[in-house]
């Protein structure tokens, strides 16, 4: 979910915000036969996993950091807080996540309460590149498919540095440049090049161990389909982006297929 860039925040908020979207979410859950004094992390999983492969990925990305129970994670561009809760109650770890949109953070608020987390994950409005935490705060900083709309990500890892403690892990998921330029729009995160920043992977590297980190695993996790995804109306994904949707996934589909934009998970640890 969306982190702030440098001049741009309040259009990257108007970009993100939606009104209702805790109850829309709640009524497409109860629409599904979902009983909501009983939801599981599971039963959630369309709904609050907003980002490329959804809970899979998130448990594949946390598999590959080899997470521990008890560790203090740091999810920046948390959003509805799909991922805070599957580290919580899958590998026992205590989440506080930061992000740009109320309404997400809201909605993340309202979903935490009603699995009964609130003592494990934590949910916060902020700017990634105003990180409100201490020093050596966190064991994990984690961020999956947040980081596109930030220009200035030099101060965006250096925050990243600060609040994680010595030998912490820098754990992410995020699209990059692919060796074809430009992207094809819209994009998620973007209408158009205004508000999209990708760099290659070899630049993404260099720029994250120059800001005080040691590269442990760096995994292509991009998806190439003979056909564009077909909507699902009940997913968050065209809850957030309704009919606009269609047009988003034909663009995916070219960016990944004719190597525009590559999926990358990884694994740093700080220096």
């Amino acid at each position: 979910m969306p982190m702030s860039n440098n001049g741009k925040e309040q259009e990257i908020k108007n970009y993100w915000e939606r009104n209702n979207i805790g109850q829309s979410i709640l009524g497409l859950l109860v629409a599904e036969g979902k009983d909501l004094d009983k939801l599981t992390v599971e039963d959630l999983a369309q709904m609050d996993h907003f980002h490329t492969g959804g809970k899979v990925a998130t448990v594949t990305l946390a598999k590959l950091a080899n997470l521990e129970r008890g560790m203090r994670v740091l999810d920046v561009g948390g959003g509805l807080g799909g991922a805070a809760r599957t580290l919580a109650i899958e590998f026992g770890c205590y989440v506080t996540t930061i992000d740009l949109t109320k309404s997400y953070v809201d909605t993340a608020e309202m979903l935490t309460t009603m699995l009964r987390l609130n003592d494990q994950v934590k949910h916060y409005v902020g700017n990634a590149l105003e990180l409100p935490f201490d020093k050596s705060s966190f064991d994990v900083v984690w961020t999956q498919n947040s980081g596109m709309n930030i220009s200035n990500k030099e101060q965006l890892y250096a925050g990243f540095h600060q609040v994680l403690r010595e030998k912490g892990l820098l754990v992410f998921q995020e699209p990059m440049a692919g060796i074809i330029h430009p992207p094809i729009f819209p994009l998620m995160w973007a209408s158009d090049e205004s508000n999209s920043f990708l760099l290659t992977s070899t630049e993404m590297c260099k720029l994250i161990e120059k800001s005080g980190f040691h590269m442990q695993c760096w995994n292509d996790f991009t998806e190439k389909t003979s056909k564009p995804n077909p909507i699902n109306k009940n997913t968050i994904q065209y809850l957030i982006m309704g009919e606009q949707l269609k047009l988003i996934l034909e663009s995916n589909h070219r960016n990944s297929n004719e190597d525009r934009v590559v999926m990358v998970q990884a694994v740093f640890q700080r220096i």
